[in-house]
């Protein structure tokens, strides 16, 4: 899998990731209003009949793209929670013992439980090993004796960006990391 570019608005936002392909249909459709980036990837497509020489599109692994559709018009917008997401934003660290696991030796866990009327957020989901998971149950961190080792919170868009792609390039990343709040826990990372 190679890696997808970073797709922003022209105003320098973030809003998607594309591939390699879908880029190059921007190159072709003049819908590039600038690009940036260290990163070039190159397609190659066929042979022009006037010239004989093959016709090729080069795409930065940052570019920004004209159009309403690539306006960020709800810029605040909560990143869609997903398993992957919500580890990442944790760095793979149980809440509740603090130590490193593999993704599988994890689980999302509510810290007011379901039962209690706790929902399916950012700041109510943690990662948490299975043990410790198992040993607060169906109970608040407190109601367990258990402390919690960070505080759950909704990544911003930036962040969003980051956690939604294991293969970001280190251009891409740099751009990206601008605009993750100092306090964020991406940056021990980084």
């Amino acid at each position: 899998m190679s890696p997808h570019i970073l797709a922003l608005d022209v105003a320098g936002a973030p809003h998607r990731w594309v591939s390699v392909r879908q880029a190059a249909h921007y190159y072709a459709t003049d819908m590039i209003a600038w690009a940036a980036g260290q990163h070039e990837f190159v397609l190659h497509g066929g042979m022009q009949r006037v010239t004989g020489l093959q016709s090729m599109i080069r795409a930065s692994s940052i570019i920004a793209i004209k159009g309403r559709d690539f306006m960020v018009r709800h810029f605040d917008v909560v990143p869609t929670l997903n398993k992957d997401m919500l580890l990442a934003r944790d760095r793979y660290i149980c809440a509740y013992c603090a130590q490193r696991f593999r993704a599988d030796q994890l689980d999302l866990e509510h810290i007011v439980p379901r039962s209690k009327g706790g929902a399916d957020t950012w700041t109510n989901l943690v990662a948490a090993c299975k043990a410790c998971n198992h040993r607060k149950a169906d109970r608040t961190p407190e109601a367990a004796g258990m402390k919690l080792h960070y505080v759950p919170y909704v990544p911003n868009r930036y962040e969003a960006f980051i956690l939604s792609n294991r293969k970001i390039l280190a251009d891409q990343m740099e751009f990206l990391l601008i605009g993750v709040p100092r306090n964020s826990r991406l940056h021990l990372s980084a």
